[in-house]
């Protein structure tokens, strides 16, 4: 038999049970008789929603006003269909210790006096008050306000309102959109930044993740001010929200039906918006890209993860790939986004029509593979490995490609390329990809969406001999690394430090970073030609990129060369000539099992030879402990 969370909840919670009116008391009496059991999964179908009676409501704020007792038996919250009622709505901005919720509403009429009146002063309260009135005043019996209308105390109740809440707002009537922090009497159409300075310079109903929804799912809305003077209604201020919200007017206007945008584009919606709970942010996002999946607070990053996984399990869009063009909030690890923010320039993101999309990459692929492409293109599956998929691919240097997707920024537009790396047989996401260096291919791959194992490294540099022998650090990036200690983690991956030749004035590069879990060093030198053109801030900050780049390349070189027994822990040397010099830099790093630290030292000798040096890493076990007792390391 099918039982509604609500019911449930009543069934097995005596603290909630006690807090009931007596009907509903004697409805759970009636739910416990098995010859009715038929009536109560229809009403279970039925009372989905939660509603406030308005003239209840109204007349018990009446009574209390003129010092009268309530009648304590009379609902104020009943149950009804969202589909068969006629209800007006409200959406707002939560207040912090100010709103009115559920077990409050119900014990309202048995409080102290005292406790009552604190409640009615409170401006969530007056919120409901307002919300009521006005929905008195338009012909509206029912009204949902989402502080008191779910008992977020049930788990069950709370994670099927989630994922009942975009079909509530758009099964509304009337939604009024109250803007507590807009004095004046008609609605803002220019940005305030001295009005709305934490909102860039809007109201902040505009800021929050659960008003994106709310906006585009009622089809008619009424603008308030905090003095709830009516400012206007979506469907005549559609260009002005278009401004603000960076919505489409059609879709302000007419909902998601019809020519429903790609899943990139939605996501640019919510890139600016922000939630109290870091999984609201995925949550809030649901009824817009209709999924359903349970609620879990406590993952935190992994609500949005779940959720693409959801889109992708009931879609073939691979916009849901698209996010971090231009290289913007891209990190090296999963190809799903971490965040909302990652989809900022998807604004004008759309599909392409297979046809079209087949003409811009049938002149660089071989006839052949164009054979039953529609079908693979069409397909991809989640499995335990990763996201199996058909993509063109070109091949870049090393072991980083780019690949094309049938996506496109803008109606003209070629389709949108993102940056893959091939880390043990699994395509990841990287930051950027460098020139193609070979023709495209349609290839079925692995893209990786579980997280990557990753831990912090501590550096520990030892960099006086080059002090003392005439190449002094005169540069860090980023600058926020400072001191001979480092620590980098997956939002400060790369640390570059830049030395110069106090007597050419010639520099070369040192980069510590990691990437995909492993650390790794790389030098740049013997590039001077550059600088007559580049400031040396400019030089730094390309190779730096550069460097960003290619990392996962970078730490596959010397994760392959640390690759043996390691019965204690690895000492790895490389040796680089330096630009018009005699000198040789020696790069020595100390690991040792199961540590995060990997010490740094690095030296500089003299060879009057000019015959090459490897430039590779040459790797020996060792005994750490021994190592660092010997001369070679001070």
């Amino acid at each position: 038999m099918i039982v509604s969370p609500q019911l449930q909840a009543y069934r097995f919670d005596p603290a909630i049970v006690s807090d009931l009116e007596p009907s509903l008391i004697r409805f759970e009496e009636v739910w416990l008789l098995p010859e009715v059991n038929d009536l109560v999964e229809t009403d279970a179908h039925l009372s989905s929603m939660r509603l406030i009676k308005v003239e209840a409501f109204l007349e018990r704020e009446r009574l209390m006003k003129e010092g009268k007792p309530a009648d304590r038996r009379k609902n104020v919250l009943e149950f009804a269909d969202d589909e068969a009622t006629e209800y007006a709505i409200l959406s707002h901005r939560w207040v912090e210790q100010k709103e009115v919720d559920y077990r409050e509403m119900v014990k309202f009429a048995k409080m102290a006096v005292e406790e009552r009146d604190e409640i009615r002063q409170r401006d969530g309260y007056q919120k409901i008050l307002q919300s009521c009135e006005q929905a008195q005043t338009d012909g509206y019996e029912w009204l949902w306000v989402d502080t008191c209308c779910i008992d977020k105390r049930s788990s069950a109740e709370l994670s099927e309102a989630i994922n009942s809440m975009y079909r509530w707002y758009e099964n509304a009537k009337v939604c009024y959109a109250y803007l507590h922090d807009v004095p004046s009497t008609s609605f803002p159409t220019a940005r305030d930044k001295e009005g709305y300075p934490k909102f860039n310079g809007w109201p902040e109903w505009f800021s929050r993740g659960w008003t994106l929804q709310e906006l585009i799912a009622p089809s008619n809305i009424q603008f308030f001010n905090k003095h709830w003077q009516s400012i206007g209604y979506k469907s005549t201020l559609a260009p002005t929200l278009r401004n603000i919200t960076g919505i489409p007017a059609h879709i302000l206007v007419h909902g998601l039906h019809g020519n429903r945008p790609c899943v990139a584009q939605i996501m640019s919606w919510a890139a600016n918006r922000m939630t109290t709970r870091v999984e609201d942010r995925a949550y809030s996002l649901m009824g817009l890209l209709d999924v359903n999946m349970p609620m879990l607070y406590g993952e935190g990053k992994k609500a949005f993860h779940r959720l693409q996984l959801e889109i992708i399990r009931a879609s073939n869009d691979q916009s849901i790939f698209a996010w971090g063009c231009s290289g913007i909030n891209v990190r090296s690890g999963s190809i799903l986004a971490d965040d909302p923010s990652c989809f900022q320039l998807c604004g004008r993101m759309e599909l392409m029509d297979h046809d079209e999309y087949i003409r811009y990459v049938k002149e660089d692929i071989p006839e052949a593979e164009l054979d039953s492409i529609e079908d693979r293109l069409g397909t991809f599956s989640i499995t335990n490995r990763g996201i199996q998929i058909w993509l063109f691919l070109h091949p870049s240097r090393g072991s980083l490609f780019q690949a094309r997707l049938p996506c496109r920024r803008g109606p003209s537009g070629p389709p949108v390329t993102i940056a893959l790396t091939l880390w043990e047989s699994n395509y990841y996401r990287c930051p950027y990809a460098q020139t193609p260096e070979g023709p495209l291919h349609l290839r079925q791959v692995y893209l990786r969406y579980q997280d990557l194992p990753h831990r912090n490294t501590t550096f520990e540099i030892d960099d006086s001999a080059l002090t003392e022998n005439g190449f002094p650090c005169c540069d860090v990036y980023p600058k926020e690394f400072t001191g001979d200690k480092l620590m980098l983690t997956s939002t400060d991956p790369l640390c570059v430090k830049v030395y110069s030749d106090s007597l050419t004035n010639h520099p070369f590069l040192v980069g510590l970073g990691q990437s995909f879990g492993k650390d790794w060093i790389h030098v740049v030198s013997g590039e001077s030609n550059i600088i007559p053109r580049l400031s040396l801030q400019s030089y730094v900050w390309c190779k730096y990129i550069g460097m960003l780049v290619s990392a996962p390349e970078h730490a596959q070189a010397m994760n392959k060369a640390r690759s043996g027994s390691e019965r204690y822990g690895q000492v790895c040397i490389m040796q680089t000539r330096l630009p018009q010099t005699t000198s040789i830099l020696q790069t020595s790093s100390v690991t040792w099992k199961n540590s995060r630290m990997c010490r740094v030292k690095l030296d500089v000798f003299h060879n009057p030879g000019f015959g090459d040096v490897s430039g590779e890493w040459t790797v020996f076990d060792v005994d750490v402990g021994s190592f660092f007792c010997t001369s070679h390391w001070h």
